[in-house]
């Protein structure tokens, strides 16, 4: 996340300092504070962000490099008529006041000249400190001190403000607010860019880059989600209510006029006219455990069921196998991006046999970034970010990428489609269990 804001906003990863795995602190290299604080807007991994007057790994080499920082730059924080605190974290140790005290009273050599303010201070200087990640093994002493100015805090406050307990209209998959955001940052959603869903269910990732300013549409062949229809997902709730549509959910959050529309479509058979349209496609395709994956067929297909809308309206739904569906999703966007735009997606995978050549591939599109979630021991899925780097052509669909790694797999003989399909049995399995 914090990578796709940076080559939003501007800035990179610092190559000061070696960061070890999982640290909570990183260095970022960010031209201005008007971009951190840009940055820290849409975030809502990063806790807050400061402007780094020193670090180190002991206490002794902080206090060199705050001696050495420039005093010019420090200044306009201390002058006599300002007001100021100091305030201590320390990740996974906790300290008694006497030794906050202490570690505070060791910056007396920095030339404080305000006024000490708890309350409402005009700024805030944080001295952070690192113990690792371990609880069962804390160290004596940190592995990293760092001192530095308060700037801004992210967003955390948006998983609260949008979960999906307080939403006027929600499905059995409703995306958590949390990650909806993160893959709006993935996608690198801005004001007046056009997001679109294919699977768009009740819209859950519709509102998080309606909130960041994008105009909003999708699609989803289930004419009564999309009209806001038929059994309630809600606890102690039969039927859904007269107003219980994706419209509603924008309207809940005055976010209404972002809302472009929603169609009754089939994935597999794009409405859309040829040519790009998007700027961001962000989805979470049906794995076929919570929620179907069916796609539109014929009589002469094989039948999975008949079903009859609200408006007498048949239509014959087929299988539609997972492997399929990731392959109609990357040529689409692959057809429908704008050159530069993201695809943002859900790949579930049965870890033990997980391996990077699963991940789908197509020549227009470069993956950015694959992280995973971890479901159970055996079931993680990955959110998978892939930008359009070439122009779409038919040939595109035949033929291998530069680096060798597109692999086309429609078909049933695929190791693709084989492993897919083991992928949903093995996470319903788990599903069914958990339930026992």
């Amino acid at each position: 996340e914090i990578t796709s804001l940076l080559s939003l906003y501007g800035g990179q990863f610092s190559s000061e300092q070696e960061i070890r795995d999982n640290s909570p602190f990183w260095i970022l290299s960010i031209p201005s504070e008007e971009m951190a604080r840009g940055l820290m807007k849409r975030t809502v991994c990063a806790k807050s962000i400061f402007e780094l007057w020193g670090h180190g790994r002991s206490a002794g080499e902080l206090y060199a490099a705050l001696r050495s920082y420039p005093m010019d730059k420090m200044l306009p924080y201390l002058q006599p008529d300002s007001t100021y605190k100091v305030h201590i974290h320390t990740f996974n140790k906790t300290l008694t006041q006497a030794q906050k005290i202490q570690k505070i009273d060791a910056l007396e050599f920095l030339p404080f000249k305000g006024k000490v303010n708890l309350k409402n201070p005009e700024h805030i200087f944080w001295i952070l400190e690192d113990y690792g990640m371990d609880p069962n093994k804390v160290p004596e002493e940190p592995f990293q001190l760092y001192f530095g100015r308060w700037i801004a805090d992210g967003q955390r406050e948006l998983i609260e403000s949008y979960s999906v307990k307080k939403r006027h209209f929600i499905g059995n998959t409703s995306m958590d607010a949390c990650l909806s955001f993160i893959m709006a940052n993935h996608g690198r959603v801005k004001p007046n860019d056009i997001v679109y869903d294919p699977f768009v269910g009740t819209g859950g990732l519709l509102i998080s880059s309606a909130h960041f300013g994008a105009y909003v549409c999708g699609a989803d062949i289930d004419y009564n989600t999309i009209h806001g229809l038929g059994k309630a997902s809600r606890k102690n709730q039969k039927w859904r209510g007269p107003d219980e549509n994706i419209r509603a959910n924008l309207r809940q959050y005055g976010l209404e006029k972002y809302y472009l529309d929603a169609l009754v479509s089939d994935s597999s058979r794009p409405v859309w006219r040829k040519g790009m349209l998007f700027d961001a496609i962000i989805t979470d395709p049906p794995y076929g455990i919570r929620e179907a994956t069916r796609r539109t067929g014929s009589q002469k297909e094989a039948v999975k069921s008949a079903e009859r809308s609200t408006e007498n309206h048949i239509f014959v739904s087929s299988s539609y196998h997972l492997s399929d569906i990731f392959f109609d999703l990357l040529k689409f966007a692959a057809e429908h991006l704008v050159m530069g735009g993201r695809l943002v997606y859900w790949l579930p995978i049965y870890r033990p046999e997980y391996t990077a050549d699963i991940v789908p591939r197509h020549p227009c599109l470069k993956l950015i970034s694959n992280c995973e979630q971890m479901l159970s021991s055996h079931t993680s899925r990955r959110l998978i970010t892939m930008e359009k780097v070439k122009e779409f052509r038919d040939q595109d669909e035949s033929s291998s990428s530069s680096d060798g790694q597109y692999l086309p797999y429609r078909g049933h003989n695929s190791f693709r489609e084989k492993y897919f399909s083991g992928v949903t049995k093995r996470i319903a399995r788990e599903e069914k269990d958990n339930q026992k």
